[in-house]
């Protein structure tokens, strides 16, 4: 065969910045200079850089899903293996594990819901719909 069929191929737009590195720095996917987040969650209207439109942003229930999910196997397993290896009262797990998991979703969930807008928009997804 002479030559390649071109849509056989995945092509890589590199004038954008990767999807991981920007979401979890809470950038702007398509610049990777502007600010993704106006408050600690809240998304801005619009890069400050580029003028890109948040409106596609929709990251719904998915960060707070990751976060607690990574976040209670890590602290159950902490959990378990102090109670297994000390057996300390109560208020003991309580001082240490609350605080922990709070802190730990608090300090994952900006970075998950920046990593899933930025993959939504590299992957251009958006919401199905029924053919009619």
């Amino acid at each position: 065969m002479q030559g390649t069929a071109p849509e056989l191929f995945l092509v890589y737009d590199r004038s954008t910045p990767p999807a991981t590195s920007t979401g979890l720095r809470g950038r702007c996917p398509r610049c990777g200079r502007g600010h993704l987040f106006q408050g600690f969650l809240t998304v801005r209207p619009r890069c400050e850089a580029c003028g890109l439109d948040f409106a596609f942003a929709d990251s719904g229930d998915g960060p707070a899903f990751f976060v607690m999910s990574l976040v209670g196997i890590v602290v159950v397993a902490l959990a378990m293996m102090v109670e297994f290896s000390y057996q300390p009262p109560l208020w003991v797990h309580a001082l240490l594990w609350l605080p922990a998991t709070l802190g730990l979703s608090l300090l994952l969930v900006r970075p998950a819901k920046g990593l899933l807008i930025a993959l939504q928009f590299g992957r251009k997804a958006e919401e199905g719909r029924l053919r009619s």
